[in-house]
């Protein structure tokens, strides 16, 4: 086969490539090795929230007697709480296979490739194509540590933990990251007994220190986690797994869970590709040297994008990474650089976590001593204490000097709406001043960030902080 652009892996980087490869040839083959869906709608993003969804239902069902609403009785089927994950997101998986099949049957074809050299990929049928530029978007893969080696049908991973008929009676979690502490916590809600290990003291990539000893307090008072963990063992038993371990009371103990989940982070699913042949410079994880505006790889015609390059594995930054591959692929060897968003990540957790624009360990490295930081708690928000949502805190940066907003991370209520405006607001430059003009309902939770915004503002010395418990805020802003 002869083609003039060949996109490996059919995941979001993938088949957005495969759209804007195609509106500058018609030469486009989007080739896959495994089962059509992304990793959001099959094994990511939708059967996660499913899941959280269900854990948030039977939460608030259970803890609804400080409203004065008193509820007897609650039971979680595990079984249709697993068959509703299933269910629907075997929907959004069909939403993806959709447009799979709109796709010309010429311009797709099943099989796993490698490259010959930087112009060749080989089928494992033998069968050779000739591209003459390439999109690699073969998406991630699980890692698993060598402590849980062995452990058979007892371990599970994001890639088959939905697949559990029902719930399980006990779980352990390695790995207090993102999918780690989501599928965690909603796991515990759900009324299953949970621990959550971690090495490094790393918890849902919070940077600040405060921030992640408050969610590491909050989180502890809902199940066990220890993000600095001393594990003697991991072994497979008679009926389920044995964990060997140093409590945080200062004791060894030994105990038994029905599974392991390994939420030990993701690595480039790039090692089967022969990328050797291709004369790319690889870095130290076997992924090509690229430039992540223009996402080619060295000068060479191939170009990497989506969690295959190890950039930022987030799916709206996997579209991002698609779509500028693709059009460079496309109008080869006209290479332009694409729109990079400001960065914005959350963590379904509950409270959630939200980081935007710089981290704390990047501006005390490029603005060491020129930036200044508001904050708020929102134990005494007014509408996180109408709704009993108010744990949390909110830390907010800003540059000496101009006032131009920096960055964030918030531990906290609504951290996904908020997270929104503050990436909003960076990516159009704001200053502090000019986000203080936007308008605040009342009562919201959003009066929160206007409160760290105020002290943020006095803490730049570009006009007074602003009176505690302002009226004009309204009670408890």
């Amino acid at each position: 086969m002869r083609v003039d652009v060949a996109i490996i892996g059919s995941g979001t980087a993938g088949m957005g490539a495969y759209r804007a490869a195609r509106s500058h040839t018609n030469s486009v083959l989007l080739i896959e090795g495994g089962a059509y869906g992304t990793t959001c709608a099959r094994v990511g993003c939708m059967p996660s929230k499913l899941l959280i969804a269900a854990a948030e239902a039977a939460h608030q069902a259970r803890h609804s007697d400080p409203f004065g609403v008193h509820v007897d009785g609650v039971t979680v089927d595990g079984a249709a709480v697993m068959a509703r994950v299933r269910r629907e997101r075997d929907r959004f998986v069909g939403f993806v296979l959709d447009s799979v099949e709109s796709m010309p049957l010429a311009d797709r074809l099943a099989a796993t490739v490698s490259f010959q050299d930087a112009n060749t990929l080989i089928t494992t049928q033998g069968q050779t194509i000739h591209a003459e530029r390439s999109v690699i978007a073969t998406g991630s893969v699980p890692v698993l540590p060598p402590l849980l080696a062995g452990l058979g049908s007892r371990l599970l991973t994001n890639e088959n933990i939905f697949e559990l008929p029902t719930l399980p009676k006990s779980l352990v979690v390695f790995g207090p990251g993102v999918l780690g502490l989501e599928l965690g916590q909603a796991m515990s809600r759900l009324g299953v007994n949970v621990k959550v290990f971690g090495v490094g003291g790393g918890i849902a990539g919070i940077r600040d220190p405060e921030i992640r000893d408050y969610a590491n307090q909050t989180f502890n008072e809902e199940f066990y986690l220890d993000a600095s963990a001393q594990l003697k063992s991991v072994s497979e038993s008679a009926t389920g797994v044995e964990v060997h371990y140093l409590h945080r009371d200062g004791a060894w103990r030994t105990e038994q869970f029905d599974y392991v989940l390994a939420a030990t982070g993701r690595a480039p699913n790039v090692a089967g590709l022969g990328l050797k042949n291709t004369g790319l410079r690889l870095n130290e994880r076997g992924v090509p040297v690229f430039d992540r505006y223009t996402l080619q790889c060295g000068g060479s015609p191939i170009f990497i994008a989506g969690d295959a390059s190890n950039d930022i594995p987030l799916l709206h930054e996997a579209a991002d990474q698609g779509r500028i591959a693709g059009e460079n692929a496309g109008r080869y060897p006209d290479v332009r650089a694409g729109l990079r968003r400001t960065p914005l990540a959350v963590v379904f957790t509950e409270p959630q976590v939200a980081s935007v624009g710089l981290r704390l360990d990047q501006l005390e490295l490029g603005f060491k001593g020129r930036f200044a930081t508001g904050l708020v708690s929102f134990e005494d928000q007014g509408r996180s204490r109408v709704m009993l949502r108010n744990k949390g805190i909110l830390k907010i940066h800003a540059e000496q000097g101009s006032g131009l907003f920096l960055g964030a991370e918030m531990f906290g209520p609504a951290a996904e709406h908020i997270g929104h405006l503050l990436a909003w607001a960076a990516q159009k430059r704001m200053t502090v001043g000019e986000m203080l003009e936007m308008p605040f309902y009342h009562p919201v939770i959003e009066e929160g960030l206007r409160t760290a915004l105020r002290n943020l503002k006095g803490n730049l010395h570009m006009g007074t902080e602003g009176i505690a418990r302002c009226l004009d805020c309204g009670p408890g802003a």
